[in-house]
């Protein structure tokens, strides 16, 4: 089973910027795509933003122009660059995979608090 482990996460100020990485580790396995997710307070896991193996990305609209999701394929890692960060921006930040292994699988991270306050 591939585990994904989070990190960067933390507090900002608004305005400032924030790194979070994750990395799947494992054995005998590719991945199709990895994403962010994010879930504040009381509200439902909503996507950021997705990339898969041959580099297309998908943005949620609240956060174009802001954040930007990148990999690398040779090290599993995924990363979530977040810039001009607001307020609202603030939850737990969690990675997910389509893992290819024996069967086709989804599977998610631990996930990493990220609190945007002055």
């Amino acid at each position: 089973q591939v585990q994904l482990v989070e990190s960067g996460g933390g507090l900002v100020q608004p305005g400032g910027s924030l790194r979070l990485s994750c990395a799947a580790s494992g054995s005998g396995f590719s991945i199709n795509a990895m994403g962010w997710y994010r879930q504040a307070p009381g509200r439902q896991r909503d996507l950021v933003a997705t990339i898969t193996s041959g580099g297309r990305t998908n943005y949620a609209d609240s956060v174009k122009g802001r954040f930007t999701i990148s990999g690398d394929n040779a090290k599993n890692t995924v990363y979530l660059q977040m810039n001009s960060l607001k307020p609202e921006d603030t939850a737990v930040y969690y990675c997910n995979a389509h893992v290819l292994g024996k069967t086709l699988y989804l599977t998610w991270g631990q996930g990493t608090q990220v609190t945007v306050s002055s």
